[in-house]
Order: C-alpha cells, then sequence, then structure tokens
C-alpha cells in the first residue's frame, strides 16, 4: 500500500475513535495531576500559593479552545465539512467563510485548546510537550484524510480555497463574513457535551486532588460551574429528544 493510501486509511480509522482514544490521554493526565498533588516540588511553577491561578489559567486556555469551536459550530449550515457522522465524512458544501476563511481545521484547533488546557492541569512539562507532539501526530492523519475526501469531492474549488488558508495556524487577515447568521440552536445542540465534560473534567481534576491531599480546599467557582453546566446538558438533552425548540431549517 502506498505511503498516501496508508495515511488516509489511518485517519479514517482514527476519525471513526476520535471521541475515545483522548481518554487515554486523560488518564494518564489524571495520574500526573495526583502525583504532583502528592509531590508539590514537581509542579511546573515550584510554587503552590500560585497553583489556583495556574489552575485557572489552564481553564482560560480551553475556554479559548470552547469559544473557537462555538464560534464555528454556529455559523455553519446542515451537513458541511464541519460536522461529520461518527462513521463517515459529510460534506454537502465546503466552507470557506467564518472561521474557515482563517484556518482549514477550525475545530481541531479548537480541540487542541481544550485538551491543552487539560494537559498543563498536570503542572508536568514533559507530558505537556508529550501530548502536543502526540496531538500533532493523531490529528494530521486525521486532517489528511478528510482532506482526501473533499479533494476528491470539490475538486478544483477545494484546492484554489487550501491553497490561500492554512491548515492548523489561522491566518486572520484572510477571515470572511458568514452569510449566515450565527444559530444558538445549533451550538446548543451540538456543544452541550463538550461543555458539560470541560467543567466535569476540571471539577474532577480539582477535587481528586483535594481528596489526595486530604484538604477541603475546593474550587467552588468549577464546582458551581459544573453543576449548572450538568444541568444544562439534562435540559438540552431533553429538549432535544422530545421537543422541537432547538431544530432550525438546515442548520
Amino acid at each position: 500500500m502506498a505511503l498516501q493510501e496508508e495515511f488516509e486509511r489511518q485517519g479514517i480509522w482514527l476519525f471513526k475513535h476520535r471521541s475515545y482514544l483522548p481518554l487515554i490521554a486523560l488518564l494518564i493526565g489524571l495520574i500526573l495531576y495526583l502525583r504532583t498533588e502528592m509531590y508539590p516540588q514537581t509542579f511546573i511553577l515550584e510554587d503552590e500559593p500560585w497553583e489556583i491561578y495556574y489552575e485557572m489559567f489552564c481553564l482560560f486556555v480551553s475556554l479559548i479552545g470552547l469559544s473557537i469551536r462555538i464560534y464555528t459550530i454556529g455559523y455553519t449550515p446542515k451537513n458541511t465539512s464541519g460536522r461529520n457522522t461518527k462513521e463517515v465524512q459529510i460534506a454537502d458544501t465546503l466552507n470557506t467563510t467564518g472561521m474557515y476563511s482563517v484556518v482549514r481545521h477550525p475545530l481541531y484547533l479548537g480541540n487542541f485548546l481544550i485538551w491543552l488546557g487539560i494537559a498543563m492541569l498536570t503542572g508536568n512539562f514533559w507530558f505537556i510537550i508529550a501530548f502536543c507532539l502526540a496531538y500533532g501526530l493523531y490529528y494530521e492523519r486525521i486532517m489528511f484524510a478528510e482532506e482526501q475526501f473533499l479533494r476528491r469531492k470539490f475538486g478544483d474549488f477545494y484546492l484554489e480555497w487550501a491553497k490561500n488558508v492554512p491548515a492548523f495556524f489561522p491566518k486572520f487577515k484572510n477571515y470572511q463574513k458568514s452569510a449566515l447568521p450565527f444559530s444558538w440552536k445549533k451550538v446548543l445542540r451540538q456543544e452541550k457535551n463538550g461543555i458539560c465534560a470541560l467543567f466535569g473534567i476540571f471539577c474532577i481534576f480539582d477535587l481528586s486532588g483535594e481528596l489526595i491531599e486530604r484538604e477541603t480546599d475546593y474550587n467552588y467557582f468549577l464546582l458551581v460551574m459544573c453543576l449548572i453546566t450538568g444541568t444544562g446538558y439534562l435540559v438540552l438533552k431533553y429538549l432535544k429528544k422530545k421537543t422541537h425548540v432547538l431544530e432550525e431549517e438546515n442548520r
């Protein structure tokens, strides 16, 4: 099998399992985080009083990533290159405006920042570096497979767009406003899992660390946000399943 076909085959396999494989990195990160809590001298800042500020900075990084995903999804129509199923690629149209005018894979850029914030929680410099390298290898194959699919479907139109738009690092001077209005309904339908999971993960890390240290100095902001987003998730899941409140034509 030629290398090009091998890369695409690997990318398709990783694409199908992209929701589960990162959980391995999450487990490793949690173990390292607990080790840092047990041995504070291994903390990246080597100054425990700054730990709460560092934790909030990590959350800020992840929220930037979540914001990129929300902004991207809010402007995309139904069945486009920005939203695919678990099994196959779907793209009735090619997104070229909004975030897609500055970077070809804005959702994966958003994912990177979300997971980077979580990886940074460990306070382990080498784990953060390893995560960045692993993420690059992991999503490089997925992006390659997606671009092969889009190239075959949209031909020269895709090639012309890709020639001027970088794959991963945004080029903001290329920005073109989307013709569609922003849809909060679509964001709430599609990102409710991610929003809830983000605060849930940060809360689990914080609670686990306090339990290891046998302390009760919890981050109450994370606890409250976890409760709010968890309740919101249940409400939105009910609305999506039992009503048509969150539905929009062609979105």
